[in-house]
């Protein structure tokens, strides 16, 4: 006959337990009985019990049927019985395991297990308020800066009277570090970013782009380093324009790598051009059996490259490199996947800021040449007057009048030339808007433009400086001719309506002191009561301009009439 199987009963009788002891008395089960819990468990774990019955109320620990063979050690979390002292009266292994502890921590204080944790919270004596309301209560334990616990505390009541202080605690301890410093990374990661873009009054209008660019850089290198511990990184940005991947920050990587030239290409340019044409992160987990990986940290084995995306668009790219072969995770791989991010926001900002000066110092240098385009002609034509008078009488005049005409038209290029020296350039080459969009058929050709209206005249500084031309002007015709006389022009536009004469009297005489001289006529609506177009034309006028005009057909004519000049100008030197 075999041995029958133990069930221990646990605290006093009532209803249920009762039942439940006949029921297996009925079939041959040896029924022993324990008034304490813990002379209960410690039974128990001796291994000569079958199975252990625990009363269970709605506010106690719900120990139903456990069998033998100590079940609770299965568990993932530590689970503990403490007594009304809080030492610990039972614990399977994973305790001593979240404890750092080989020895049993039976007779030990709870906390002192733990070396004297900090209490989290919420509740801040899980334990005593597990005893007062018998009720679960739950807190968060820190051990040093990087192992945290979850612990949920249960009282263990030895009989249904609902008066009865609890004699016992259960508490469930579960180990939170990862969870929690991956929450921590997260936060930390996010603050990261706002640290990137905060620049303060003083260093936007006080600090020079460059000064800001290295600012920005070692700001990437001290998070990258002490927030997620990489220690080797490289950072390349795209220029649109040539597709080309250039290092802005390179720490830990050969000198060959860094020199290397890659180009946003999935084909010959390694991880990183792969990275940067599909915009895919890319997890390198051993180096030497990569066929991707081009040889970037000394002995490196294994890299993790992500792009820097700024909403769709891939701003660059972001690597790491470790010597360990499989150094980085998926985790790993998120968090530089986020930060990637941050950084992509503050390049776009100190873009922002580029832009908003360069716009600024476009805005400052039209309003300058504005308000000296007209007093500089007045001064080119008033001195051109003198100069055709006065050749002849003193030599040393002559040559102050050609020294103040050279001067003259120096104020305008210095003022541009200042203008463009305010314009900074972008932290990675994109191509921001400007006021001055320079046409390489006009940049240097020098203009006259004949009118009486200040408007008109005006307007033709602006729109022509722009382009890279250098515009005089003249109010009537006889300045014109003067102008003409005195100066090199590439193409005079005239109005064919002047104080002193129309548009044909204008042309013709042009074409007497210039033969060759491009002349572009302009009529409001084609109003020309003269006629002065046909006749213009039968000269050989090649274009006119029909007010109000577009800016295309502006530049349009203007670059003919430039073409036209220029082959003449071939053809007489031949």
């Amino acid at each position: 006959m075999t041995n029958p199987q133990k069930i221990l009963f646990c605290g006093p009788s009532d209803d249920q337990t009762s039942e439940l002891r006949e029921q297996f008395s009925n079939q041959d089960y040896l029924i022993v009985t324990s008034e304490n819990l813990a002379e209960g468990i410690a039974e128990f774990d001796q291994g000569n019990i079958s199975a252990l019955v625990v009363p269970a109320t709605s506010d106690t620990l719900p120990l139903a049927l456990i069998q033998s063979g100590t079940l609770l050690e299965f568990l993932p979390h530590a689970v503990v019985v403490l007594d009304a002292d809080l030492r610990i009266i039972w614990s399977n292994h994973q305790l001593s395991q979240l404890c750092g502890q080989e020895n049993s921590l039976i007779g030990h204080s709870f906390y002192d297990a733990f070396g004297a944790p900090e209490i989290l919270g919420p509740d801040f004596s899980p334990f005593h308020s597990a005893f007062s309301t018998r009720k679960i209560a739950k807190s968060g334990l820190r051990v040093g800066d990087k192992s945290y616990f979850d612990v949920e505390v249960m009282p263990v009541l030895t009989s249904s009277d609902s008066k009865e202080e609890p004699a016992y605690l259960v508490a469930s301890v579960r180990d939170i570090s990862e969870e929690v410093l991956q929450r921590q990374k997260l936060n930390a990661i996010y603050q990261a970013g706002l640290e990137l873009g905060d620049l303060s009054p003083e260093e936007i209008f006080e600090m020079t782009t460059e000064d800001r660019i290295e600012l920005l850089k070692a700001k990437i290198l001290h998070y990258t380093q002490d927030l997620l511990e990489f220690e080797t990184v490289e950072i390349r940005l795209l220029d649109k324009a040539s597709n080309r991947l250039d290092v802005l920050l390179a720490v830990g990587m050969e000198q060959v790598a860094t020199n290397r030239t890659l180009y946003a290409d999935p084909e010959a340019n390694g991880v990183t051009g792969f990275v940067a044409a599909t915009g895919k992160s890319y997890l390198c987990e051993d180096t030497a059996h990569d066929p991707l990986y081009m040889s970037g940290a000394p002995n490196a084995r294994s890299s993790l490259t992500v792009p820097l995306n700024l909403h769709d668009e891939v701003l660059g790219t972001f690597n790491v490199e470790s010597p360990h072969a499989g150094a980085f995770d998926e985790n790993d791989l998120h968090f530089l996947e986020l930060f990637s991010r941050e950084v992509a926001i503050a390049l776009n900002t100190l873009d922002l800021l580029v832009v908003e000066k360069l716009t600024t110092a476009s805005a400052s240098t039209e309003l300058i040449m504005r308000g000296v385009v007209d007093p500089v002609d007045e001064i080119l034509n008033d001195t051109a007057w003198i100069l055709e008078r006065y050749i002849g009488h003193e030599p040393s005049v002559c040559e102050r009048l050609q020294r103040i005409l050279k001067d003259t038209r120096h104020i305008k290029q210095l003022i541009q030339q200042v203008g463009d020296e305010m314009a900074p350039q972008t932290p990675h080459h994109h191509k921001v808007p400007t006021m001055r969009q320079v046409n390489p058929k006009l940049v240097n050709k020098r203009i006259l433009v004949v009118d009486s209206d200040a408007t008109v005249r005006r307007a033709a500084h602006e729109l022509l400086g722009r382009l890279g031309c250098e515009v005089e002007t003249a109010h009537d015709g006889e300045e014109a001719f003067l102008m003409v006389r005195s100066f090199h022009y590439d193409v005079v536009i005239a109005d064919i309506r002047l104080p002193d004469m129309n548009g044909y009297e204008c042309f013709a005489q042009i074409r007497e002191i210039h033969e060759h001289l491009p002349v572009i006529l302009m009529t409001g609506f084609g109003y020309d009561p003269t006629h002065s177009i046909v006749k213009a034309r039968q000269l050989g006028l090649k274009c006119v301009l029909y007010k109000p005009f577009r800016l295309d057909q502006l530049i349009t004519g203007v670059e003919k009439a430039v073409s036209i000049s220029e082959d003449i100008a071939s053809e007489t030197s031949n």
